[in-house]
Formats: C-alpha cells, sequence, structure tokens
C-alpha cells in the first residue's frame, strides 16, 4: 500500500499542497494507475510525472485530494532492427482520487473517469 507520510504531517499547514504534489511526483508507474488512464500511447512512462491538486476534502478519518497526473508514454512498434519508424513520445493526462487514511498515511489512489 502507498504511504503519504509527510502529507499527513502538513496536513492543515500552508505547505500541505507542495508536500502532497512532491509525494505523488515520487510515485511510480505501478503505484499510480497511469498505464489505466493512457489515452494516446500503449505504455506509460515514469519518469517525468507531474501533479496538479485539484481539490482536497477532510473527513473524521481520511484526506481525500483530487489530482491531475501528467505524464509521458510511448507509441510502441514492433522494434525491429530494420524499422524506420521512431518511437513516439506523447503527452498523456488523467485524474486520480487519493484517500489517505489520517491514523495511517496509508492511502488508496483511484483512477477517475474522464
Amino acid at each position: 500500500m502507498v504511504q503519504f507520510p509527510q502529507s499527513l504531517l502538513k496536513w492543515g499547514a500552508p505547505d500541505f499542497k507542495r508536500a502532497i504534489t512532491d509525494e505523488i511526483q515520487a510515485l511510480s508507474t505501478r503505484e499510480l494507475p497511469l498505464q489505466q488512464g493512457l489515452r494516446n500511447g500503449s505504455v506509460a512512462l515514469g519518469d517525468d510525472i507531474q501533479a496538479m491538486i485539484l481539490n482536497v476534502q477532510e473527513s473524521d478519518t481520511s484526506i481525500r485530494v483530487k489530482a491531475g497526473i501528467f505524464y509521458k508514454s510511448i507509441i510502441a512498434g514492433c522494434s525491429c532492427a530494420d524499422d524506420p519508424t521512431p518511437t513516439d513520445v506523447v503527452n498523456e493526462h488523467c485524474e486520480v482520487m487519493i484517500a489517505i487514511d489520517k491514523g495511517s498515511g496509508a492511502a488508496t489512489i483511484t483512477l477517475l473517469p474522464e
């Protein structure tokens, strides 16, 4: 399970959005549903993930963060030795809901429909 310890510590402070953004951007393609959110490419890349916080809500037990994720993907070809087609890198975007447990910092990340 994904953990957001710094975000939990910064909850209620002015730099909460910076903390959650940093922790989201440090996640891998295995921890974020980027492959499932593809619109243009066929393989999600994890080397340049950018997050934008869209909304934050609090309940008694959790902090819910809606975030836009900007990343890149490739359109994979056959990768044959004589294939003249270069690998195309394309921009991608998806939105996720992150529910952070206020007691443990454990989080679930859900891809939101567009």
